[in-house]
């Protein structure tokens, strides 16, 4: 199935259905079909997950930044880094990312396939071997890059530390101390932009297929993966 088909059977997501009036409104197939063939902007490469919104209010763009996650139970602050980096090497960058985690880790597998429930789904497996976990990963490499509605989370909660790599294939960090993360980044040749804008900062779309479920459904079977 094509980007064009598998967009055409997409929603909108992530509260993007706002009062403005949207930059697809009133495309013609055509210039819908352009842009969604669009996937370089400049020396960056988007995968086929997402799409930027039709009059580019973000341009895609490699670079992180820090940030805060405040939880809402506990009100404690949680620093974090968030990375976009071209599809050239966003997978490798993510398994990298994980190293700091140590030999075994638990893993989090989102999926928003099925639209008949609201929200996303949660796969979660305790302890499982690092050197396992990214063997599987490699072998679905290609829908976990394109695949808009399939995220990853893998994490140490006795660090504790988390890597995700998003259903926008963002990479984002959360721990007290992320210095081994930005050395990575750092070696990788991702910049530090703190004013940068990641493309889920403003209107996009994102891309699916019948097959990514089925490939899926073969991760979370790989995995082991409950489905509770």
């Amino acid at each position: 199935m094509g980007f064009i088909k598998r967009f055409l059977k997409n929603v909108f997501r992530d509260g993007q259905q706002q009062s403005r009036q949207s930059s697809f409104e009133n495309l013609s197939e055509d210039q819908l079909e352009a842009h969604l063939q669009v996937s370089r902007y400049g020396d960056f490469t988007l995968t086929d997950a997402i799409r930027p919104s039709f009059d580019l209010q973000v341009m895609p763009q490699a670079g992180y930044r820090h940030d805060a996650y405040r939880d809402g139970e506990t009100g404690v602050r949680i620093p974090v880094l968030m990375v976009s980096a071209s599809k050239e090497q966003l997978f490798d960058l993510f398994l990298d990312l994980l190293d700091p985690l140590g030999t075994e880790v638990d893993v989090v597998l989102e999926t928003s396939h099925d639209t008949s429930r609201k929200g996303h789904q949660d796969l979660y497996r305790e302890h499982i071997d690092l050197p396992v976990l990214k063997s599987s990963l490699y072998d679905f490499e290609d829908m976990l890059l394109d695949d808009g509605c399939t995220g990853i989370a893998v994490l140490n909660p006795n660090i504790p530390l988390e890597v995700q790599f998003d259903e926008h294939k963002l990479l984002i960090m959360y721990g007290q101390d992320l210095s081994e993360f930005e050395a990575i980044l750092e070696q990788a040749g991702i910049e530090r932009m703190e004013d940068m804008k990641f493309i889920t900062e403003a209107e996009h779309v994102h891309s699916s297929s019948d097959e990514f479920q089925r490939q899926f459904e073969q991760l979370q079977y790989r995995l082991g993966l409950d489905d509770e």
